[in-house]
């Protein structure tokens, strides 16, 4: 198994790891948590940034829940279940790699994703001080330098928080999300073709991430799946397998666990709806955060 993830960003100079064992921060004793489970519905249009374009964009109907942790607010749309294609397919553009193959059949039901990367606000909301480095903060910031085994942490407090049941995505249920899902119009990137218009992509750049929902939005209205920071999954990296799968989880062991998305300074590639990537579950690195999932009841 290739893992691009730690062999090239390394030589792009835009990887940093760490132990993951002092990432985890001291609980907050006077967190006050509100959930708010008014569904609500979105129809609404959303324009992109206006230096990248200029053409509004209209965001489908669809059903998004408020959560909030002190004062600090986040959403979750709702992904209606269907069935796709993952991996290696066409509008790739021949870029794919070995990982990705072969492309295969996947059925999901319904479930819940983030609007947004986890901000450095609610990271700070719930674990009481924020691991993203001094030059890269700010409350709308995604957070990031935080391993995979610390998203866990966190996870486990939001939830004894609120008394939902969060996690992380399977890498099946991110990459649908970033398709579109169900209102997919089949395109490269997690809401269009064109990079410019989904995300910032500059290796040369000096700050490895911007403020979330900068860029237009992808079908169902959700935002950097494509870009800003890399995500985890909950998934160990693995091969794929040959045929239909319903809800796969990945391999039961392994050594890797799967990121995806792109971001920080990696080149147009690694932002492609269909690239993966990965890295120890103990280690951090600066453009790697996370997404919150939680499943339809």
């Amino acid at each position: 198994m290739r893992c691009r993830f730690i062999c090239l960003g390394l030589a792009l100079g835009c990887l940093s790891c760490g132990s993951s064992k002092s990432t985890a921060q001291s609980d907050s004793t006077n967190t006050e948590v509100k959930v708010v489970s008014d569904t609500l519905v979105r129809n609404e249009s959303s324009s992109a940034n206006p230096e990248v374009e200029a053409v509004p964009v209209v965001v489908p109907k669809g059903e998004v829940s408020s959560f909030s942790v002190g004062s600090v607010s986040f959403q979750m749309v709702k992904v209606k279940g269907g069935s796709f294609v993952m991996g290696a397919t066409p509008e790739q553009s021949g870029e794919a790699t070995t990982e990705e193959k072969p492309a295969h059949k996947v059925s999901l039901p319904d479930y819940w994703i983030g609007e947004t990367e986890v901000t450095q606000a609610l990271w700070s909301a719930v674990m009481g001080s924020c691991p993203s480095q001094i030059q890269m903060k700010g409350d709308s910031l995604p957070v990031a330098c935080v391993s995979w085994n610390a998203c866990q942490q966190f996870i486990s407090k939001l939830n004894a928080l609120t008394g939902k049941t969060f996690r992380l995505p399977t890498e099946a249920e991110w990459e649908f999300a970033a398709r579109g899902g169900v209102e997919s119009k089949g395109y490269k990137y997690s809401g269009g073709n064109s990079l410019a218009e989904v995300a910032r992509c500059d290796v040369y750049a000096s700050d490895l991430y911007y403020n979330v929902a900068s860029y237009r939005p992808n079908e169902l209205g959700i935002y950097d799946m494509s870009g800003n920071v890399a995500e985890w999954c909950e998934d160990w990296y693995g091969a794929y397998a040959e045929g239909e799968q319903t809800s796969p989880k990945g391999p039961k062991t392994g050594e890797v666990r799967v990121s995806r998305g792109g971001g920080g300074t990696l080149g147009a590639p690694f932002f492609r709806v269909s690239s993966r990537d990965g890295g120890a579950p103990d280690r951090w690195f600066y453009h790697v955060g996370l997404r919150l999932v939680t499943s339809a009841d």
